[in-house]
């Protein structure tokens, strides 16, 4: 049972991967990886190779694709979807759902961060 590992894709703030990690949070952007415009669905299966919960302000289209992938049987370390959120606020439900859920139960699950 390990903690959340965060991957931000690149319709997120540049500034909440570091922002994480000043909270003690293990997290890792887009630029950071080297993965700028890569496709949603590319993004996802990294994140799941790395086993990385993916942070998206992209909410319609990574709800359609991991429910595709569940409907293929294929995998991923969890989806956390929001609309645009001030980076404060962001950051705040980033942290509560972290010190909530761990990196299992985060499994194939799509989070709305609206709920945290």
């Amino acid at each position: 049972m390990g903690n959340v590992r965060f991957f931000t894709d690149e319709d997120n703030y540049g500034s909440t991967a570091l922002a994480l990690r000043a909270e003690g949070i293990d997290a890792l952007s887009t630029p950071e990886s080297g993965r700028l415009g890569a496709s949603d669905e590319s993004q996802l299966e990294w994140a799941a190779n790395q086993e990385r919960t993916l942070v998206s302000f992209n909410a319609a289209d990574f709800a359609k694709l991991r429910a595709r992938w569940l409907t293929l049987g294929r995998h991923h370390a969890g989806v956390v979807v929001s609309t645009q959120r001030k980076p404060g606020d962001l950051l705040r439900r980033l942290v509560r759902l972290a010190e909530s859920l761990d990196a299992e139960a985060m499994n194939d699950r799509l989070e709305f961060l609206s709920d945290w």
